[in-house]
């Protein structure tokens, strides 16, 4: 029994193996052809070009004679007027279209950019404290040099004192050995 083809992604197969894509390869061609429209009629060649077309139009159809003329000056060039109001209502929709997948972009970055302010916020307060740990161990070690410094001239003081200590004692002890005898 063949097995009928879901529109689900199977999770049992990697992608590009079994499923197909072309839905949204299309909608992405359509959504940068929108793009592309609304990119284009921004342009300054754009204004260029329309302007071009309808000087062009309107001298076809005032200056040829009558038998070459398509669009009639008396009734307002109205075949002039469809087009342009065709252009215009395919034209609103296309750029609201490209609107849209720039809105959806830009929540994408955003969403992307609070995110690796997050991470970086986290990353700055780890360093922080790790800074204020550096410098409490240093300001320990620094205290503990102090005191094994003073700790050693207390030893070496200890010492000298011990050193005299015994120097005396064994003077005693030589003055109690050279009296007995």
């Amino acid at each position: 029994m063949p097995r009928s083809r879901s529109r689900s992604p199977r999770l049992d197969a990697p992608l590009g193996r079994g499923t197909s894509r072309q839905r949204s390869t299309s909608r992405d061609r359509f959504g940068r052809f929108t793009e592309w429209v609304a990119r284009a009629m921004g342009t300054p060649a754009f204004l260029l070009i329309l302007t071009l077309f309808c000087v062009l139009w309107i001298c076809w159809n005032t200056l040829l004679p009558e038998h070459l003329r398509f669009d009639d000056a008396a009734l307002g060039f109205t075949a002039l007027t469809l087009m342009l109001s065709l252009q215009a209502s395919y034209a609103a929709p296309l750029i609201l279209l490209a609107q849209n997948r720039q809105d959806d972009r830009d929540r994408v970055q955003i969403e992307q950019d609070r995110q690796r302010a997050e991470r970086n916020l986290a990353d700055t307060e780890y360093l922080a404290r790790e800074i204020v740990a550096l410098r409490m161990s240093l300001e320990e070690r620094n205290n503990q040099v102090v005191t094994r410094d003073v700790l050693r001239q207390e030893l070496k003081s200890l010492l000298a004192e011990l050193g005299e200590h015994d120097d005396d004692q064994a003077e005693r002890r030589a003055r109690g050995r050279t009296a007995s005898s």
